[in-house]
């Protein structure tokens, strides 16, 4: 949940660091490139983009890089029905993700509402929430819908 680990007042490498990982030049340029995307970029655009910086890094370099990242807690993998594993950095606050069912953009929102709704459900049915994950899955309305 927000915070954890005091993720917040580090970079990823910083990150990195802290949990003893040998820092190679090609695991910097992955990490400036994770950190700079807003998107909830897949391994190949990882690649891709990181590629563009060191044309040396191999997609193998990327999945590795990207398994040992999420194993250690430090980027979130996240599958929204595309059939691409998708990452991002452990954010600083708590958010949730609505997926565009058409163009696959990923939109980060948080509502309060919603919160502590999940929580009061979990005290309801006899549990402290600890983590949670909520994904909406939506297409735009049209026009006419809009309109109304």
């Amino acid at each position: 949940m927000a915070g954890q680990d005091n993720h917040d007042a580090l970079t990823l490498e910083e990150q990195c660091v802290a949990k003893g990982m040998r820092m190679t030049e090609q695991r910097r340029v992955i990490t400036r490139v994770i950190e700079a995307a807003s998107d909830h970029p897949d391994v190949e655009e990882l690649h891709r983009r990181a590629a563009a910086v060191d044309s040396r890094i191999s997609i193998s370099t990327v999945y590795r890089t990207v398994k040992l990242f999420e194993d250690a807690g430090i980027i979130e993998r996240h599958d929204f029905r595309d059939g691409r594993a998708r990452y991002e950095t452990v954010p600083d606050e708590h958010h949730d993700h609505l997926i565009d069912l058409r163009t696959g953009q990923v939109v980060e929102f948080r509502r309060e509402e919603i919160e502590q709704l999940q929580e009061r459900i979990a005290r309801e049915l006899g549990y402290r929430l600890v983590d949670h994950r909520l994904e909406l899955y939506g297409v735009p309305l049209d026009d006419t819908e809009k309109a109304r």
